[in-house]
Formats: structure tokens, C-alpha cells, sequence
């Protein structure tokens, strides 16, 4: 059953298209974008040039069309209906430079994946980024959700950001207006970050190449790195694992259809074949219900769920959260 329109959508922005020299692209497959690869289409998909193709975009959009950014789609579960509105894929052309801007600085694009900044770091001897070596996603997904792992946050990093709001204003944010937490951002939703500039402090690169080489062999030792998957489902608790929570919850390997809790580390949530957002979805609820019963504990998703449940086949969510 069709969910979304792009081509209506794309008519009503008229002529004002003319002057984009970015994609636009209806009905666009979001299950080639997500790492899950599952998930609806999007109704109509825009990937910008550069940031000023971005605002040239946004000037044009009516303030009534739903607008969502994505990056590499590394951390996204997309519903199989669809994600109504405009979705703004930022380009690797455009977004995805990363240089140094300074002494023990570096500033990146958005769609930059974030191992960049690691190998940028180590090769000229900037301690502080080897923890992002090891998260499978861009800045823009980092800045968004305080990325970290290995002992290291991106708030610990983030000198400044740069971004465009709904209506093609331009921001630049402080490390304080960004408002971190653990895994959270106060920045507003209507924000699009394009990029960002952080800073480290002066380390020996062996020093560096030894931390990132661990950061490698923990995942490729204890997460299905190779497989179909959006990295850690859930967020930890305060002073538990969500991954202990769920294997002793008995979720290790719990399945849904075509989807399934990685048996090599369980709060990574796998596609085995052919899962559909729903299997998906609901699987990681069914998971939230067990630990509950379990343990009393109330994960909380890290993975960003995004779009319209198919008619007949919508999830509930546990406790409404």
C-alpha cells in the first residue's frame, strides 16, 4: 500500500527547483540508505551540493512539509510506510571535507565519517579522537547524539558547530549551546548540523595508533561488525549494560521474523536476511517488555526510528516510551 507521494511534492515546490544543483529524488528507497537495510521510501529525497544549495532548499520548502536529515544511516530504523515529507541525505561531496583548522584542531563536515577524524588526528599527532575510530556513523549523527565509546564523548571534543535552521538562517553553537548529556543534545530539532570544529591536545602518534588499534580489535572481537545492523540498540542505564540487561533477560539471539539480537554481542539488533522495519521495531520492544519483566529496568532506544507504520502492522511501544 503506497504511504507517500514524492512526485506530487516535488510539483508543488514549482520552479524554484530549477535553481538547486543538488538531487532531488521521489519515492527514494530508504533501505538503500540504512545500514539496516529495511525501511519505506522516502517521499521525496534532496541531497544538496553544499551548504548554500542546502539554504537555497529550505527557502523554497513550505513551512508544512515534514523535513528530516539523515546521514550515512548507520544508527537508523526507517517504518515501512515511509517517511512523509522531505528527507535532506547530506552529500559526501559537500559535507564530507575534513582538514586542520589550527594548532591540535581539526574541523570536519557533517557526512565526514567519524574514523576520519581519528586518522586525521593520529597523522599529525592530536590526541583526544582515537574513541571515534570505533562508532560507524558521520559527525553530523555524532554532534546530534553525543556519540562515544572507548572512554571518550564527542561533548569532550566539540569546540564549535555549524548549522542551518528550517528557514535557511545560518547558526554557529558553542560547546555549551549544545546543551550534552549522555547520548543527548539540547540543540534544537530544527537545526541542520553541516559540520563542526574540534580540538584535542598533543599526544605521540604511537600512543594514538595503539589506542585506535584496540578500539579495533574490541569490535571486531565482540560486535557483528560485518553484519546487517544499526549498532547498539539501546542505551545503557545508568549503572547497568543494556547488552548484560538483555542476555540476562534471555534476549541473546532472541529473533522476529527476519530480525534477530546478535548472538555475538546482544544489544546489537541484526538483520538476518530480509527483516522489514516491523520485524525490527518490534523485536526491540519485545526485547524492552523482557528486561522489564526481568530486571525492572526501562531501556531506552539509541536507535533513531523514523517514519509510518504500514496499516496493520504498526508496533506498539512499551510503556510509551
Amino acid at each position: 500500500m503506497r504511504q507517500v507521494d514524492g512526485v506530487k511534492l516535488l510539483e508543488r515546490l514549482g520552479d524554484g527547483v530549477k535553481e538547486l544543483r543538488g538531487r532531488l529524488t521521489p519515492d527514494s528507497p530508504m533501505d538503500r540508505v540504512t545500514w539496516f537495510r529495511a525501511g519505506g521510501l522516502a517521499e521525496l529525497m534532496f541531497q544538496p551540493h553544499d551548504t548554500d544549495d542546502l539554504i537555497a532548499f529550505l527557502k523554497i520548502l513550505p513551512e508544512d512539509v515534514p523535513l528530516t536529515v539523515v546521514g550515512v544511516g548507520s544508527n537508523l530504523l526507517v517504518r515501512d510506510g515511509g517517511i512523509p515529507g522531505v528527507v535532506v541525505r547530506l552529500s559526501a561531496k559537500g559535507f564530507g571535507q575534513v582538514e586542520l583548522a589550527g594548532e591540535n584542531r581539526i574541523k570536519a563536515g557533517a557526512i565526514c565519517p567519524d574514523k576520519h577524524i581519528s586518522a586525521m588526528a593520529m597523522d599529525n599527532g592530536i590526541g583526544g579522537f582515537h574513541f571515534y575510530y570505533g562508532i560507524p556513523g558521520s559527525i553530523g549523527g555524532a554532534l546530534r547524539m553525543n556519540a562515544g565509546a572507548n572512554g571518550g564523548e564527542t561533548r569532550d571534543r566539540v569546540v564549535e558547530v555549524y548549522a542551518v535552521d528550517r528557514k535557511g538562517n545560518s547558526h554557529v553553537l558553542s560547546n555549551a549551546d549544545m546543551g550534552y548529556s549522555y547520548r543527548h543534545s539540547e540543540a534544537s530539532k530544527d537545526l541542520i548540523f553541516t559540520g563542526a570544529l574540534f580540538e584535542g591536545h598533543p599526544e605521540d602518534r604511537a600512543k594514538i595508533r595503539a589506542d585506535m588499534d584496540a578500539v579495533r580489535l574490541h569490535r571486531e572481537t565482540v560486535q557483528p561488525i560485518r553484519e546487517k545492523t544499526g549498532g547498539s540498540t539501546f542505551k545503557n542505564p545508568e549503572g547497568h549494560s543494556a547488552w548484560s540487561l538483555i542476555d540476562e533477560a534471555g534476549g541473546r539471539g532472541m529473533v522476529i521474523g527476519g530480525a534477530q539480537m546478535s548472538s555475538l554481542h546482544c544489544n546489537f539488533m541484526i538483520n538476518t536476511g530480509h527483516a522489514t522495519g516491523y520485524d525490527l521495531e518490534y523485536l526491540g520492544e519485545a526485547v524492552r517488555k523482557r528486561v522489564f519483566e526481568h530486571a525492572g529496568v526501562r531501556l531506552e532506544w539509541e536507535i533513531k526510528r523514523l517514519g509510518l507504520f504500514m496499516p496493520g502492522r504498526e508496533v506498539e511501544p512499551f510503556f510509551g516510551a
